[in-house]
């Protein structure tokens, strides 16, 4: 389906556990340039969809209109949350997890609390561009507040690795960029032991 939002059309892509009402609603979007076919979101799409939780995959207007680079954030924010507020009115009653791959992790982590998302996943957080450390994005990881923000990172990403101290869990994956090409099970594992703490059980 189709939510509009001050900056474009947004599509989302809604699977539903078979339990009634749904434990959770997680709501998940992709990196600058990517899609939400990214492996890493897919695993944590399948591993909540285990655990009864409800699942939207947001592909965000900029990329509906065929842009690779998100642009400000200011923007990007307030569509996102349109987009949660426009699923809100479908998932009224049940905990709202947010997150994505890294631009998606940003922007997850910038609105929790004004989305007033239980917590926070976040895949590929990219502290700082490439050969840049000087440039560092701390400052959105830690604008979650009190929120639970847990992060999934490569032990090779060249956009750095967050801080253990500066979010609830940080898992770093083994031999992975930026880009997973293994470690989905491990990816799977990290998501599936904190998704229930955040749920209606």
């Amino acid at each position: 389906m189709r939510i509009e939002t001050s900056a474009g059309p947004a599509e989302v892509d809604i699977a539903r556990p078979k339990r009634k009402p749904p434990a959770f609603l997680l709501v998940l979007t992709h990196g600058s340039g990517g899609g939400v076919d990214a492996k890493d979101l897919l695993a944590v799409r399948d591993s909540a969809l285990e655990l009864g939780g409800a699942v939207v995959l947001v592909t965000q207007p900029y990329r509906v209109a065929g842009r690779r680079a998100p642009g400000k954030a200011e923007p990007q924010d307030s569509a996102w949350l349109e987009i949660i507020a426009a699923l809100r009115k479908k998932f009224r009653t049940v905990p709202l997890i947010q997150g994505g791959r890294s631009n998606g992790a940003r922007v997850a982590c910038r609105t929790a609390r004004t989305a007033k998302a239980r917590g926070v996943v976040a895949l590929s957080f990219p502290l700082h561009p490439p050969g840049k450390p000087e440039k560092s994005r701390r400052d959105e990881l830690l604008a979650v507040g009190d929120i639970p923000v847990v992060v999934v990172n490569g032990a090779r990403d060249p956009f750095g690795i967050p801080d253990s101290a500066d979010a609830t869990e940080v898992k770093v994956i083994p031999g992975q960029a930026h880009s997973y090409r293994s470690g989905f099970e491990e990816i799977a594992a990290t998501v599936t032991a904190w998704l229930p703490r955040w749920s209606t059980d």
